[in-house]
């Protein structure tokens, strides 16, 4: 499991959960999953993305928790998640599955929001029995469905075979991230994050992804890079946003230009001037909101609560 590197004040410290149970994926792997908030609130579920953790929504959690019931889980191999051998994009969705139905009860609504790996999770769960029960409507953020490799700018050249392989290979590095130190925010911060994201915004997330273990890192990327879920995109039916920057360099906006036009039913979607693939930490007020206003358009509280 990784070495849990998070900031231990402000609003990206992670806030101490109601609850902690694990959830149990058909392949018998465990999920650390931990719920927020009043028992009796409208759910929402949260999935962060690659190298990431449930800190990653550190701020989200800390709004949403006053009057929701906040459920956030760490993918398979992050955080307090065990690594598993079986890294493929349908245990994506088995695992969101199993976290569903450990978390809500039968016919209970969610809005599920997806960061990234996260967001490609939820496009994974669109046929799944579990993930029709439950979401009531779905927040896509920074991710996208196919060619994630080849669309990244995280390499300055133009678009071709040699950026495609030098970015296959810097993204899929074997190499241990070492300690976060200066010279590893500003790799952190050019790779992942606009421009004008603040300290204390690189920090929070240079801590995360650095806790990640580094054969989980690579094992996912691998995943990442033959992802293929376009007819995950036309089956996901129900109301869904989609927010972006306009300088992700990971999942760059036309990523979002895609999903928002094969979506059935995208009710709305927004691209940040200057921000990252970090939306969530870099924009945490606006992916709130989204997620709230989504829980008042499209969310019910279970039945008899």
């Amino acid at each position: 499991m990784s070495r849990l590197m998070h900031v231990s004040s402000g609003p990206y410290a992670p806030p101490e959960p109601v609850r902690v149970l694990t959830a149990t994926s058909a392949d018998g792997a465990g999920l650390h999953v931990e719920v927020h908030g009043p028992e009796d609130a409208p759910a929402v579920v949260l999935a962060h993305g690659w190298t990431c953790s449930t800190a990653f929504w550190a701020a989200q959690i800390r709004d949403l928790a006053a009057d929701h019931r906040v459920i956030a889980y760490d993918q398979r191999g992050h955080g307090r998640s065990p690594a598993s051998p079986a890294c493929t994009v349908d245990g994506l969705a088995d695992d969101l599955e199993a976290v569903l139905k450990a978390t809500l009860a039968p016919g209970e609504k969610a809005v599920i929001a997806g960061h990234s790996m996260g967001g490609m999770t939820v496009m994974a769960s669109a046929t799944r029995p579990a993930f029709r029960e439950h979401a009531a409507a779905v927040l896509l953020c920074s991710t996208g469905s196919s060619r994630l490799v080849a669309e990244s700018t995280v390499v300055p050249l133009r678009p071709g075979r040699l950026r495609t392989w030098l970015t296959r290979n810097i993204l899929g590095a074997r190499a241990p991230l070492g300690p976060v130190t200066p010279v590893a925010r500003r790799i952190l911060k050019y790779a992942t994050m606009g421009p004008g994201s603040a300290p204390h915004m690189v920090d929070a997330c240079a801590r995360i992804v650095h806790a990640c273990p580094r054969k989980v890192r690579h094992a996912w990327s691998n995943v990442l890079d033959l992802l293929d879920l376009d007819h995950g995109v036309r089956e996901l039916r129900v109301p869904t946003v989609v927010v972006v920057g306009t300088a992700d360099r990971l999942t760059p906006p036309v990523h979002a230009r895609a999903l928002v036009a094969a979506l059935p039913n995208c009710v709305d979607s927004t691209e940040l001037p200057g921000l990252g693939h970090m939306t969530p930490v870099e924009a945490p007020d606006l992916v709130t909101a989204r997620i709230r206003d989504l829980v008042t358009t499209y969310a019910t509280i279970k039945e008899g609560a």
